[in-house]
């Protein structure tokens, strides 16, 4: 494995980049209408104790990722077939991000750039950075998580002083009753914290394991609480119904600011918060799949930094025909593919788990397995 740590603070930003990340700005939460905030708090309630069941496994087993432990757990031939699974799975999850974060990019303020073109820039960027290794990306996190959160504020005080919130938007609540809002948030708004399966790869690095819970809980949160304060605002700006027929809600919204004249088309802000969003979420899936592959296949990362990269890009670029098609698959899929990764499969592990180990005391810091491998 790689040499490197990130203290809590970092790990607590790249959790809340992750969890954030597309869904600001795109939105997806919107087709719940006024009810979209308690969607959202109810996903993030649900998927709370994913929390202590994820770093379960890595109290058992410290030095090792979910690829590792999962050969302890299940045996080899199994637990092998299971991590690589689990890189395709990571594969997939930075690929539709970086296709997200392309097709923004041309659709709001680069139309004449080809998507493959703005594809491969931003996969070199980000094949220099996991070069670089965890450290870094957990050092540029601490940073921007600043910075996006400035712009963030600075954001909504443009929105209040424009005079565009009309808290009367909000209403009727539960207008199709609690059954419609369990529909959104199961399965679809447990998703975005439920991805938080890319951390399992990481919590190796991480310097306290004897506090990670509790800091993994806080910024779940922290999240929930900004992504619902954030749904709550746009639908009392744009109205639930401009809201949902939006591609991009925030940059709809922020496009509407307009103070004395002087502050308006303020889209960068909405632009960089996505980019800068995105990248972490694209940089922790990729790191996630490196990690795995690099520790089934026994090679340093760095010599696996190139082609994944570039199978991350292929991958991106035939996802999808169009935009349409790419965030309509992205309902799809959920119940399909980011349900059994993030959620079944880790209990089923947790139940194998405790049978094979139900005479051995769990002890914190300590590792069944002596070491980790790749």
């Amino acid at each position: 494995m790689e040499k490197a740590k990130i203290d809590l603070y970092q790990f607590f930003t790249l959790v809340v980049l992750h969890i954030v990340g597309t869904s600001l700005v795109v939105g997806l939460w919107t087709k719940a209408e006024q009810d979209a905030w308690l969607t959202i708090l109810l996903g993030m309630t649900i998927c709370l104790p994913l929390i202590p069941l994820y770093i379960y496994f890595h109290h058992r087993y410290p030095t090792l990722p979910l690829t590792g432990y999962a050969r302890i757990i299940l045996g080899k031939p199994l637990g092998t077939l299971l991590g690589y699974l689990y890189i395709i799975y990571f594969l997939y999850g930075a690929a539709r991000n970086l296709r997200d974060l392309a097709d923004l990019l041309i659709l709001s303020t680069m139309e004449n750039l080809p998507l493959l073109i703005t594809m491969v820039l931003m996969m070199l960027v980000l094949i220099y950075v996991l070069y670089l290794g965890i450290e870094v990306v957990a050092r540029l996190g601490e940073i921007y998580f600043v910075v996006i959160m400035l712009f963030g504020a600075f954001a909504v005080m443009l929105i209040f002083a424009s005079g565009i919130v009309d808290t009367d938007r909000l209403q009727p609540m539960l207008e199709n009753g609690w059954t419609a809002v369990l529909k959104l948030a199961l399965p679809y708004h447990i998703i975005p914290f439920a991805e938080i399966i890319v951390f399992t790869m990481i919590l190796p690095y991480v310097n306290r394991p004897q506090s990670v819970i509790k800091m993994g809980l806080w910024a779940v949160i922290f999240s929930g609480i900004l992504h619902s304060l954030m749904a709550v605002l746009t639908i009392a700006v744009l109205g639930a119904d401009l809201a949902v027929r939006s591609t991009f809600p925030l940059l709809t919204m922020v496009n509407i600011i307009n103070v004395a004249d002087v502050f308006q088309n303020m889209e960068i802000i909405s632009v960089f918060i996505l980019i800068n969003g995105v990248f972490f979420r694209i940089a922790l899936y990729f790191y996630s799949a490196l990690i795995g592959l690099a520790d089934l296949a026994n090679m340093p990362k760095n010599r696996l930094v190139f082609p994944v990269g570039v199978a991350i890009l292929l991958l991106g670029w035939i996802v999808a025909d169009s935009f349409t098609e790419h965030m309509e698959a992205g309902w799809v899929v959920i119940p399909y593919i980011h349900l059994p990764f993030t959620i079944l499969i880790p209990l089923l592990l947790w139940v194998v788990s405790l049978i094979r180990n139900r005479k051995k005391p769990l002890t914190i810091g300590t590792s069944e397995s002596g070491k980790g491998s790749g």
